[in-house]
């Protein structure tokens, strides 16, 4: 678990409740714009995948929740893709948080943690080109636009933070 000033982050699991929350959170179409929706049985297959990667690799994504009311507000943490052979992190917010700056505390939490504990020189972040949102907390967060992939049938840019230097 990773606190922050005003969230708790924990690792997603199957439970029917962070199946339920995954699927609401994917059902808002000004989020699913970017990163899809899900049925309940594709989240409980994508949450299997989460959890075995918290298993093998030590990393996974979290729920992101409120620690004022312990509202689920979204998702983020650290995805590898066998694709690319690399570590995303990644973040999906409610739109309700958006323009909170949670987005952005949840991520630099994720991305402390991941450099703290993983032995990765870099992490990426691919985004869409619309999404200029998260290109935003991208940049709060100090990656820089490296190249552009197709990825899942859609163009993104891969974003790159390297590690500090020292860390």
């Amino acid at each position: 678990m990773i606190e922050t000033e005003r969230l708790l982050l924990r690792p997603l699991t199957t439970g029917n409740a962070d199946v339920d929350a995954f699927v609401a959170l994917h059902a808002d179409e000004r989020v699913n714009r970017f990163v899809g929706a899900y049925t309940p049985e594709q989240a409980r297959t994508r949450l299997a995948a989460i959890e075995r990667q918290w298993a093998e690799r030590g990393h996974g994504l979290c729920a992101v929740e409120l620690k004022s009311s312990g509202e689920f507000i979204g998702r983020v943490g650290l995805n590898y893709w066998e694709e690319l052979d690399e570590v995303e992190l990644g973040w999906t917010l409610a739109a309700e948080h958006w323009g909170h700056g949670y987005a952005t505390e949840a991520a630099g939490a994720c991305l402390e943690w991941g450099f703290a504990t993983l032995a990765e020189e870099y992490f990426i972040s691919l985004i869409r080109p619309a999404n200029t949102a998260s290109a935003r907390v991208a940049e709060r967060l100090g990656f820089e636009a490296r190249r552009e992939e197709t990825f899942m049938g859609h163009g993104v840019t891969v974003w790159v933070r390297e590690r500090p230097a020292g860390g």
